[in-house]
């Protein structure tokens, strides 16, 4: 029987919030509008764009907020295309995910990142071809819609009570527990443990030993 573990990627696999952060600004800044503030930022890291840009320029128009939205694709490419683009792993993580591979489980990536991002990602730390599903809002509603959980569910051939969604915000939690899909948080992302117990979370993670007996033990 199929094991999956679908991850989360900015925040859970990635600590891409500074890109995130400085994308934004600049978005905003050829908008002529303020800076939104960097911790309401990581709040929202996780939806999809618009999404987002409804939580951070509520009263914005439609019009304005989906020039922002633009401006943040154009910021955040222009940053990878000159090699300033910072998207470390957190410590251990690689290592995780290889030794998860190699246990048998399968492994998938729920995100709202795009597709372009995240390829880009996670071809440049080589680890792509672990992942038997990307599931993006290039194709999808925004979280915590359960559309990308059930569609990595359906590419993995996996079942709801054989999976663990994997994240580091409310979001994720909410989008396995529409799914009936167990949860386990990660304390190192955007969003407090609290937070994630709260919407759903069977137990948070503070490191990487953790997590993997967290997994272990989730299924």
């Amino acid at each position: 029987m199929t094991r999956l573990a679908v991850f989360d990627c900015d925040g859970t696999l990635v600590d891409s919030q500074a890109d995130i952060i400085w994308s934004m600004a600049r978005a905003f800044e050829l908008a002529g509008l303020p800076s939104p503030d960097p911790n309401q930022v990581r709040r929202v890291v996780g939806l999809s764009l618009p999404v987002a840009l409804r939580e951070l320029a509520p009263s914005a128009e439609h019009r304005q907020q989906q020039q922002i939205v633009e401006h943040y694709k154009t910021a955040f490419r222009q940053r990878r295309e000159e090699g300033l683009l910072q998207e470390p792993l957190y410590d251990g993580m690689e290592q995780l995910l290889r030794r998860l591979h190699a246990d048998g489980w399968s492994l998938a990536v729920a995100t709202g990142k795009s597709d372009r991002g995240l390829n880009a990602c996670l071809t440049g730390h080589g680890l792509i071809d672990l992942f038997v599903s990307l599931q993006t809002a290039d194709r999808h509603p925004s979280k915590p819609h359960p559309a990308m959980l059930e569609a990595a569910l359906f590419e993995a051939g996996a079942q709801p009570n054989q999976s663990v969604v994997i994240g580091d915000t409310s979001f994720d939690m909410q989008m396995a527990v529409a799914a009936r899909v167990r949860a386990v948080g990660v304390a190192w992302g955007y969003h407090s443990p609290q937070d994630l117990i709260a919407t759903g979370a069977d137990t948070v993670a503070n490191t990487m030993d953790e997590l993997r007996l967290a997994l272990e033990d989730a299924l």
